[in-house]
């Protein structure tokens, strides 16, 4: 049966979380035997060290299985904590560990003798439990790498320096063999020294899985990883600037919340899009669950027009035609305000009249505002095609090439009568390369010229396109 990468990974934590159990099972039967053998305090600091070993073992291997189970009801940021608990735990009793081996050593150096039994045979299993240590210390640390797990990384770490305490503990009881075949009695200190570099060795190893611990229980953010996710979000399209960054780890998953802001006059859609970007950005750098919140912020360069626009979508109020010009040494303001066409003229002034308010204190308080009231368009009215005009307002257009030498062709042009008023749409070609704004004066006149002909028509829309795409 083919599993898939999560079951994978969790069946892989396993089985290496699982060996390690066996392999402290195996490390503190010889260290016993050894202890009852010899009656050395630096084997006795190692057994005791491996007593430790076989119950983080454990710990770690239950807590692998906790730590995969996916969020529920009552974990809603799932149980990879549990991981850094067991880490929490196994740095406690690493700690009680030296501090008891320290006080023996002292005992031993300078209050009362104890009598040794070193042998070859010790030596050669201490050897052995060395390599034990190493192979395992590997292979945690491997699984640790391909599938990150803080369990599995503390134990690769915490045995890797077993192998060295075991050294010094092979070097301390070796002295004390050779200090009782050679008659140097001052050798059999180097059986409580070497417990007592173990007991160093030990806290140290208790200091960096406890700080480490800590930050995680705590839920210091990694090194850096704020900063590469801020500059990641700030380089989005359509993002402003991050405004904050919080991180947080539980098992091998982050949590990031990410406050930024975007454009005032960005649609709802829009914001969405920057949104979604910044998660699958911010995914692809780490294995995180990604919450994003917009602020609409105003742009540093944001122009007369947009402001407006922001007013305007603040209120949910639909506008257009805007225009704006400096009258009598004061900035006068046209625009065109949409309203539901249920309104009362009271109701529709009520709430231009409030526009007119938020946009003077958005610009300059004393602009003067004219505001063009219209119903906003809510329901598909019926149409009647009116072919012949069509064809005449067609004919119309093209005789008046020869004033406007920038229009090319005129085409698609529909004449309806909607609602008792007629209607009319065309398509205009012209040469791609001119500015909009020329464009724009160029349709506009020409829908004057049409209406001045056709005065029966209320509306005419041009919509002008390149040459080339006509």
């Amino acid at each position: 049966m083919t599993l898939d990468p999560a079951q994978q990974a969790t069946r892989e934590k396993r089985i290496a979380a699982l060996a390690s159990v066996g392999s402290a099972v195996l490390l503190l039967s010889l260290k016993i035997f050894l202890v009852a053998r010899t009656g050395s305090l630096g084997v006795l600091s190692e057994a005791m060290h491996s007593g430790l070993d076989f119950l983080a073992a454990v710990i770690t291997f239950l807590s692998v299985r906790v730590a995969d189970k996916p969020a529920d009801a009552d974990h809603l940021y799932g149980h990879g904590k549990i991981e850094s608990f067991s880490a929490f735990v196994e740095t406690a009793l690493l700690l009680f560990t030296a501090i008891y081996i320290i006080w023996e050593a002292i005992q031993r150096l300078f209050f009362h003798a104890s009598t040794l039994h070193p042998s070859l045979l010790a030596i050669v299993i201490l050897f052995l439990c060395m390599g034990i240590d190493f192979v395992r210390s590997r292979a945690l640390n491997r699984v640790a790498q391909k599938y990150p797990s803080e369990a599995l990384e503390a134990d690769a770490l915490h045995f890797s320096t077993d192998v060295w305490s075991t050294f010094v503990v092979i070097l301390g009881i070796s002295g004390a063999w050779l200090g009782q075949r050679y008659g140097i009695p001052w050798l059999g200190m180097l059986d409580a020294l070497a417990a007592l570099v173990v007991a160093g060795v030990i806290i140290w190893i208790g200091s960096r899985l406890g700080k480490r611990t800590a930050d995680a229980l705590l839920d210091v953010a990694p090194h850096g990883l704020r900063e590469r996710i801020e500059n990641a979000v700030d380089k989005t399209e359509g993002v402003l600037q991050s405004e904050r960054v919080r991180v947080r780890k539980a098992g091998q998953r982050y949590f990031v919340d990410v406050t930024m802001s975007v454009p005032r006059t960005a649609s709802l859609e829009q914001a969405h899009a920057a949104s979604q970007a910044v998660e699958n950005t911010i995914e692809r750098m780490i294995p995180a669950d990604v919450v994003v919140h917009v602020e609409p912020r105003a742009k540093s360069d944001e122009n007369l027009f947009e402001t407006i626009r922001a007013v305007a979508q603040r209120r949910g109020l639909a506008v257009h035609e805007l225009s704006a010009h400096q009258f009598d040494n004061r900035l006068f303001i046209e625009l065109h305000l949409e309203v539901d066409e249920g309104s009362s003229l009271r109701q529709a002034h009520a709430r231009a009249t409030e526009l007119e308010e938020d946009i003077r204190l958005a610009t300059e308080p004393g602009a003067l505002i004219n505001i063009h009231i219209e119903p906003l368009g809510a329901k598909i009215a019926g149409a009647e095609e009116m072919k012949g005009l069509a064809r005449s307002v067609q004919d119309y257009l093209h005789s008046l090439q020869a004033e406007y030498h920038e229009m090319a062709d005129c085409h698609e042009v529909h004449v309806r009568s909607v609602d008792h008023k007629i209607l009319v749409s065309c398509h205009c070609a012209m040469d791609g390369a001119l500015p909009i704004t020329e464009v724009h004066d160029i349709t506009a006149a020409l829908e004057d010229r049409v209406k001045e002909r056709f005065p029966q028509i209320f509306r005419l829309t041009i919509h002008p396109e390149p040459v080339e795409e006509s």
